[in-house]
């Protein structure tokens, strides 16, 4: 068997308590506008950001941890302490063999998109600047097995690039970045040159950009209509991973990546079948209309080994890694969404990794993410 911390979750989500912004931003400046909790008639609440719902109407997503997981907390006093309490998560995190977490946002969105559709600028810089000081002070100070990762504003450029300069300064490890930021608001084309300042940033500290699946909508086909709550969202759990096909496309051929060779992405929530479909397709029309004569010195494939990185969490590893490459997979658990392992995690990590080398395992579970995030080389036990 494994050691009791074997491998380090690179996607995992914290709950921001209800304070978090009303308790940090000036409500003779914003008013009600800052992110809160209301409650409805039924008793029922729901976080609010600018007159507008946030998660989806919802007060946390929590499933993993609830004794129904197909049933969300309907107030802030169901929700399990393990989504929002960092000493209560450590306690699940030894349970489920979890090294290091590398923790992501929920209300603020999957990657902080929540706030790039924000109209007022504001307002969203300090929505993100509470969130990146909060997460360091609640969760990084509280341990260092917890890698914390910050959110910047979309627009402009310049504003997106200071916060991570700022963040990263103060110990933040990793970028999380809505991948299509002109699906949330009126801003120009994530492949056009006006990014590339956020990108030379990101090279020039040396952090990865995480972008996480879900976090553009409207790369989602809605569930049709006479479904169960249950039954709908196990519809948007599948068609999530497959939206990453469009942007690692989209990075792919705009040159993005060749534009910024020492920039590293990490698909968070991205699963591994469609990336060795996808990687043959695009290689062949890559060959087949002659790109390289077009300036394209790599392939897809080539560039996504230089600098991609694809997120398991259920699926067997052993018909991907010879195609996909033991260097780009890296591990997660998802707690504490619906989706996640939890509470089997251990013997989810037994059966997905059945057939496949020692060496392979350790590089998918440890080594890969120690390199990402800076965490110490090897785990006993790997």
């Amino acid at each position: 068997m494994s050691s009791a911390r074997d491998f380090v979750s690179v996607d995992d989500h914290v709950q921001e308590p209800p304070d978090l912004w009303t308790g940090r931003l000036s409500r003779s400046r914003f008013g009600d506008r800052v992110p809160h909790v209301e409650r409805d008639a039924d008793g029922t609440e729901r976080w609010v950001v600018d007159g507008k719902p946030l998660l989806d109407g919802k007060v946390a997503a929590a499933g993993a941890l609830m004794p129904d997981r197909n049933r969300e907390p309907r107030c802030w006093e169901e929700v399990p302490a393990a989504a929002w309490s960092p000493a209560e998560r450590l306690k699940a995190m030894d349970a489920a063999g979890i090294a290091f977490s590398v923790l992501f946002p929920t209300v603020a969105g999957m990657a902080g998109e929540a706030f790039g559709r924000l109209d007022d600028p504001d307002l969203e810089t300090a929505c993100v600047q509470a969130y990146n000081d909060w997460l360091l002070e609640e969760w990084a100070a509280a341990s260092p097995r917890f890698i914390p990762q910050c959110i910047v504003p979309i627009w402009p450029p310049e504003a997106a690039a200071a916060e991570m300069q700022r963040a990263v300064a103060k110990g933040h490890r990793g970028i999380v970045f809505p991948a299509l930021p002109m699906h949330l608001r009126d801003v120009p084309h994530v492949s056009d040159p006006e990014y590339d300042p956020v990108w030379s940033a990101c090279e020039e500290m040396g952090v990865p950009v995480s972008l996480h699946s879900g976090a553009s909508p409207q790369l989602l086909y809605p569930a049709f209509s006479g479904l169960s709550p249950a039954l709908s969202d196990a519809v948007d759990a599948v068609a999530r991973p497959m939206s990453s096909v469009y942007v690692l496309s989209l990075l792919s051929f705009s040159r993005v990546l060749l534009r910024h060779p020492r920039l590293r992405l990490v698909f968070a929530e991205s699963a591994l079948s469609w990336a060795m479909l996808y990687m043959e397709w695009a290689d062949h029309q890559f060959e087949h209309d002659g790109l390289a004569r077009e300036g394209y010195e790599l392939k897809p494939s080539e560039m996504f080994q230089r600098q991609c990185y694809l997120t398991a969490w259920f699926d067997e590893i052993a018909p991907f890694v010879g195609y996909l490459g033991e260097d780009q997979i890296l591990w997660s658990t998802n707690l504490p969404l619906t989706t996640s392992t939890w509470p089997r995690t251990r013997e989810t990590v037994e059966r997905c990794f059945r057939s496949v080398t020692d060496g392979a395992r350790a590089k998918i579970l440890w080594d890969n993410a120690a390199g990402l995030y800076g965490i110490e080389p090897a785990a006993p036990g790997v």
